[in-house]
């Protein structure tokens, strides 16, 4: 198969993890074919549950809303930067930052924090700095995705310190941030075999929102590779 779509969200369900203060999710039928013909699920949650995309709103009354923003902010050709390594609640600094990057890609940034999702660990995943952010936007770049509950550190239970510098300066220039994506780690591999990778984060169509949740896919294409072996193959 020349094209693998490959799905970057988690399922939104009952007591799945959310952002300290956040609603909690509840996914609860409503309507049951036993009962009423039918099934049809009640939904309570929060605009930043699970797999979701900030509006440049979400930090500022003054900024764009979700439904303010053009649909090309949603999707792109990838660039993953694989920061791995890194280690618990650590800053990810601009010299980790990926060539190539240029207005149209959708930067994505795997810490492999995915690993930890519900458990309590999830919460000191790395950040990005201040500068890093701006290091982005100068780029031109203005879709960013991250594996992790923020792009910004998330305190630790129990304390209201915490920072927004990466989510000011990336919003601030209107950029949109997707948030607890997963399975990049699948995306650095294509990336190292040679194979494009294009992605997409429409998020659900709400009127005048801060954000919502988004159905993540990556479309991994391996015809550049083909075409480079036949091009082997003939020199």
């Amino acid at each position: 198969m020349a094209v693998e779509l490959l799905d970057l969200s988690w399922p939104i369900a009952t007591g799945m993890p959310v952002y300290p203060g956040d609603p909690e999710v509840e996914a609860v039928p409503a309507l049951t074919v036993a009962d009423h013909g039918v099934n049809v699920l009640r939904l309570h949650l929060g605009s930043q549950s699970g797999t979701h995309v900030d509006a440049p709103f979400h930090i500022d009354d003054a900024l764009p809303r979700l439904d303010e923003l053009p649909l090309e902010r949603f999707t792109g050709p990838a660039a993953v930067m694989d920061v791995r390594d890194l280690a618990p609640r650590a800053p990810i600094t601009p010299d980790a930052l990926p060539e190539g990057l240029a207005p149209g890609i959708v930067l994505l940034i795997a810490t492999g924090w995915s690993d930890h999702w519900a458990t309590d660990a999830y919460l000191a995943h790395p950040y990005l700095t201040r500068e890093t952010a701006e290091a982005i936007v100068g780029s031109g770049v203005r879709t960013v995705g991250i594996d992790a509950l923020s792009v910004d550190p998330t305190p630790p239970p129990g304390s209201d310190d915490f920072s927004l510098e990466a989510h000011r300066v990336l919003c601030g220039a209107g950029a949109v941030i997707a948030e607890n994506l997963n399975n990049l780690p699948r995306l650095l591999d294509a990336q190292a075999a040679g194979r494009s990778v294009e992605v997409s984060l429409f998020p659900l169509a709400l009127a005048a929102a801060d954000g919502a949740p988004v159905r993540a896919v990556a479309a991994i294409d391996d015809r550049a590779v083909l075409i480079a072996s036949s091009a082997d193959g003939l020199a």
